[in-house]
């Protein structure tokens, strides 16, 4: 049955059109509005803290505590996606996050704040899954690298966006602003997102081949602006996987390299970049100059998924990742060495190296080569197995973080994240295959 509309053949070999760049920005501006959720707690908690509105301990509830509800969305968007359909569940995530992050602009107290924090978890969690993983099956394979890649850069925007917001709004207003503006923004988009089709490759795995039809040839009708479109080249046979294959050689080896990869990312992300505005107040910088640090930094965010969107398809995925996995050894052991010297120009220009290489790393890890690790019909399971354990271990790494900056200062979080980039390199190396150039159904059944 598969055979009869062949999807993934057909979508691998359309021109970019203007199909394609639809799909991109309508899943991309969620993404975005995910990313600038996810940052926003730096420039928020430090201002809380300041404003004797929450405390230390309630500032790393409030991060544990978005995890755990994005270790939640992650798990159940993975089942649900693959079941329901990824159309469903990128709306749902989006509604969801879009509310609660309302909900938190008008929080009483920092328990209120922190239960809608939970909540908006839950969504970004989900969004973070099923984003990626939608785009993955509609983009070729000759530029998906590049594709996901960007779509990495719109999640990363929000970074900076979230730092010169919080610059220019925090000092005067406060921090409740920025919740209000990723709200309004996220239901904009979740009203847009309306018409977005569900993936052709998804339709055909669940049998729906009349329904996969009809949508394929819409999408070649767009796609070829009336011209010829290329022949299709039909693949072998994929024997179709169900959940339990995850447990079984090859699968099981791609599940641990994608769940160790996203388990260091995210350490590297919410351990140390998203503490950044923290750490600098420690140093003695007032609220203004840590958010116009962290502003210059995030900068490098955007320039790693920039570099990170040519250096995948360039030279490929992993080559790519342990590249800067060494870059990330290097310069965080030099900026941990340097940090304490208070040297604006060390801070800034080591801090800049570090950033780029972690975002690199962010956009290949997130948005290119975990959701190509597996099989359609497992997919959103599988990456959301995943995510749920990279997840996972940021619950406990505000905690972990708080306890080795009151031990050791900055190089002991340092010395954590060279540990994590460290092993990540050998599972890489090991086990990680190359996805580069290939279809996805290629990458279903391939050794190395």
């Amino acid at each position: 049955m598969a055979l009869a509309v062949n999807a993934g053949a057909r979508l691998d070999r359309l021109p970019i059109s203007s199909f394609h760049y639809r799909i991109f920005w309508l899943v991309g501006a969620g993404m975005f509005f995910d990313g600038y959720d996810l940052y926003i707690a730096g420039g928020v908690l430090a201002s809380a803290i300041q404003t004797k509105f929450s405390t230390v301990p309630q500032n790393l509830q409030f991060i544990s505590l978005t995890f755990v509800g994005m270790t939640l969305g992650a798990l159940i968007t993975g089942f649900a996606g693959d079941k329901f359909g990824r159309r469903f569940t990128y709306q749902i995530n989006l509604l969801i996050f879009g509310l609660a992050s309302l909900a938190a602009a008008f929080a009483q107290d920092m328990n209120q704040l922190i239960a809608c924090r939970f909540v908006q978890g839950l969504g970004l969690g989900a969004e973070i899954v099923v984003g990626y993983s939608t785009l993955t099956e509609f983009v070729p394979p000759r530029t998906r690298g590049r594709w996901l890649s960007m779509m990495a850069f719109l999640v990363v925007a929000g970074f900076p966006a979230t730092a010169l917001l919080g610059y220019l709004i925090i000092p005067a207003w406060g921090w409740r602003p920025m919740f209000v503006i990723a709200g309004v923004g996220s239901l904009i988009v979740w009203y847009l997102r309306k018409n977005l089709p569900e993936s052709p490759r998804w339709l055909e795995s669940q049998g729906r081949t009349a329904e996969a039809e009809t949508l394929m040839q819409s999408i070649e009708n767009e796609s070829a602006g009336g011209a010829k479109l290329p022949p299709v080249v039909v693949p072998a046979p994929v024997p179709k996987v169900a959940a339990f294959d995850m447990l079984k050689p090859p699968l099981l080896q791609r599940l641990l390299v994608g769940s160790w990869v996203l388990i260091t990312i995210n350490t590297l992300i919410f351990g140390f970049v998203i503490f950044l505005p923290q750490f600098f107040l420690r140093q003695g910088l007032t609220i203004a100059s840590s958010l116009a640090y962290t502003l210059v930094l995030s900068v490098g965010s955007l320039v790693g998924c920039a570099l990170g969107a040519y250096l995948s398809d360039a030279i490929g995925r992993r080559w790519s990742i342990i590249g800067a996995s060494i870059v990330t050894i290097i310069s965080g052991y030099i900026y941990a060495r340097f940090e304490a010297a208070s040297d604006p120009a060390i801070v800034l220009s080591v801090g800049f190296v570090l950033i780029v290489a972690i975002y690199v790393q962010t956009a290949i890890l997130f948005g290119v080569y975990t959701p190509e690790l597996f099989p359609t019909e497992i997919r959103l399971r599988a990456n959301g197995i995943c995510n749920t354990l990279g997840r996972g271990a940021t619950v406990i790494s505000p905690f972990v973080v708080g306890a080795l900056m009151a031990s050791y200062q900055l190089p002991g979080v340092v010395w954590l994240m060279i540990s994590l980039v460290v092993i990540q390199i050998a599972v890489v190396w090991a086990w990680g295959v190359e996805p580069r150039n290939r279809g996805l159904e290629d990458v279903a059944t391939a050794k190395t």
